[in-house]
């Protein structure tokens, strides 16, 4: 520990404390490194239990070793806490740190970080806090490639089987032959389909495996010419050995494996920055903040999404916020500017009836969500503090809403708008204007996988409490997923309950139910009346998801829930499979303990 003369110069106070920060955010870092270097193990052993352990220590990690420095920096500081050239000196020192970093980024963030807790900044203030990146380029040069090349004029073939040969689970595979082979054809089988002079002159595959869940994947591309495709080999580790299950090679096939909806990666990498610009080479569209969302530093991803934000305030200044389209929610305000693809929510000051639930209940819900297994179909959203904008950003209708719905985190003038606590999330097309919008045979396969998003959510423990419509939305891929949570649960916490006999009959109609319900019964027969699909539509859904229903459907799924079976959610379509393995439905739970 360091013990400071209580009447050090402002220099030597900011060369101590940014020295102290710094010293947190290494062991951050180390810690880190230290909870996704065991995803390799935990993947070969098929622990998975394990491997869910780590993903949540890994989300608690952060705040903690920001919780201690910034107990350290007022232990520190003292009476000069609040002492701005003091910081604005220790910031300066900070960044000379930094100098041989290879993960400078995200060590400017935690500096962010840290100073937020202290200032609780409003808005941004770049003498304390690092607005924009203090390097316009890496400070330090790369001492190796994010990415292995492979080429030299073989088959496919033989690219397949050398990339295979780097990898660390290659001694584990049931079958290597068979899946080069497998793997080979599917690839040949793409690249014909891009013309006949097609011909794959290299292949580049990230330096480390991704995992997440019981899935690893091998991600890279293919070169032909000028021309570039993605190529991810999704691994599974079945009781019979490690297969490759699927090749992925569409864009859009990629995009949704690192999907908003998607819990976060563990893959090793010392020099982040340059491993995000190679999947950005991969999935272009993806927003660089996304991706490092979407690798585990969530935080940097924070940063990366307001500077974007920053960025489109700067380039489409008569873009102004406005209510989103959609139904008005009970508990939230939901808006968005119509040229940008992210929604601010807001939780309102009072909600209206029937709503029982609290501020800090939703807030519980939404840090449920984060640290839950999202199962591609819970949307990820970021909490930010204080936020400023100016006050033209803002319609005349919108403000009138946030003036009269949320004046205890809302505080406007003529000049500036500032939001005490909002969440940001992707924005998705609300499911009930989608169906309403939509072809007949886009708003048919919305909702045969609606009933597929119900049932994923079931089987991860998530009930959402509102199955309406408009809690649901539909991505750019045509997924349904969820993003009302003040009514989400655990699904083991509720009471799945069948309908008294009489309650089907005359009784159904009465103003109150003449029999008891506790605060946790559901009642499954009851969903047809809450769905509000229009019949067409309806018929659909039954015909595919009727068993939604049914008591036992979800009685089941508690009881796999509390026997310790944790699913796989098949983040790819299950055409792309190379070969069938034995499954129990939508979602595949028979590759666990």
């Amino acid at each position: 520990m360091i013990t400071v003369h209580p009447k050090l110069t402002d220099s030597r106070l900011g060369n101590v404390g940014a020295r102290a920060i710094h010293a947190g955010f290494i062991t951050y870092r180390t810690r880190f490194k230290e909870i996704t270097r065991r995803a390799e193990t935990r993947f070969k052993k098929r622990d998975w239990h394990g491997m869910q352990a780590d993903a949540g220590e890994r989300l608690d990690l952060y705040p903690t070793v920001v919780d201690r420095i910034e107990t350290e920096i007022r232990r520190l500081l003292g009476d000069r806490l609040s002492d701005r050239l003091v910081w604005a000196s220790l910031k300066a020192v900070y960044s000379s740190l930094l100098d041989n970093h290879e993960d400078w980024e995200l060590a400017e963030t935690f500096f962010n970080s840290v100073t937020r807790r202290i200032f609780a900044t409003i808005g941004v203030d770049p003498q304390i806090e690092f607005v924009s990146t203090d390097f316009e380029t890496p400070p330090t040069p790369a001492t190796s490639k994010a990415y292995r090349s492979y080429g030299g004029g073989g088959t496919l073939v033989d690219l397949i089987r050398d990339v295979l040969a780097d990898c660390p689970l290659r001694d584990d595979f049931q079958d290597v032959r068979r899946d080069v082979g497998l793997a080979a054809a599917a690839v040949e089988a793409h690249i014909s389909g891009l013309g006949p002079a097609a011909v794959v002159e290299r292949v580049d595959t990230a330096e480390n495996v991704f995992y997440r869940g019981k899935g690893a994947y091998i991600i890279g591309r293919l070169h032909n010419g000028a021309l570039m495709v993605p190529l991810v080999m999704a691994l599974l580790n079945t009781p019979d050995g490690i297969v490759i299950d699927s090749v992925l090679l569409e864009e859009d096939d990629v995009s949704v494996l690192f999907s908003f909806a998607r819990s976060y990666f563990h893959v090793e990498v010392d020099r982040p920055y340059d491993l995000i610009r190679f999947l950005k080479t991969i999935i272009p569209k993806k927003r660089v903040a996304e991706l490092y969302i979407s690798t585990g530093f969530n935080k940097h991803g924070k940063t990366e999404l307001y500077r974007d934000f920053l960025h489109h305030l700067t380039v489409c200044q008569n873009d102004r916020f406005e209510i989103a389209r959609g139904q008005r929610g009970m508990v939230m305000i939901v808006f968005n500017m119509p040229n940008d693809d992210l929604v601010f929510k807001l939780i309102r000051d009072r909600f209206d009836t029937p709503k029982k639930t609290t501020r800090q209940e939703v807030m519980e819900k939404y840090d449920l969500v984060f640290k839950h297994d999202r199962a591609g179909r819970l949307v990820d959203a970021q909490a930010f503090e204080q936020l400023k904008f100016n006050a033209c950003s803002f319609s005349p209708p919108l403000l009138e809403e946030l003036q009269r719905h949320t004046p205890h985190t809302v505080r406007s003038n003529e000049d500036h708008v500032i939001i005490d606590h909002a969440y940001v999330e992707r924005r998705v097309i609300p499911l009930d204007l989608y169906l309403q919008e939509a072809d007949e045979a886009a708003a048919r396969r919305a909702v045969i996988d609606f009933g597929h998003a119900i049932k994923d959510l079931a089987v991860s423990n998530i009930f959402p409490g509102d199955l309406l419509l408009k809690n649901f939305g539909v991505t750019r891929h045509g997924r349904v997923v969820f993003y009302d949570y003040d009514e989400l649960c655990l699904l083991t916490s509720c009471n799945f309950r069948k309908l008294p006999r009489a309650a089907r009959d005359e009784n159904e109609l009465a103003a109150e139910p003449w029999f008891y319900i506790d605060e946790n019964d559901v009642f499954p027969e009851e969903f047809r009346n809450f769905l509000g699909l229009p019949r067409g539509l309806r018929d659909v859904f039954m015909a595919h998801h009727s068993d939604l229903l049914d008591v036992d459907f979800w009685r089941r799924a508690q009881d796999a829930i509390k026997a310790g079976e944790l699913p796989f959610i098949f983040p790819y379509p299950r055409r792309r499979q190379l070969q069938k393995l034995k499954n129990s439905g939508h979602a595949e739970q028979d590759l666990g303990p």
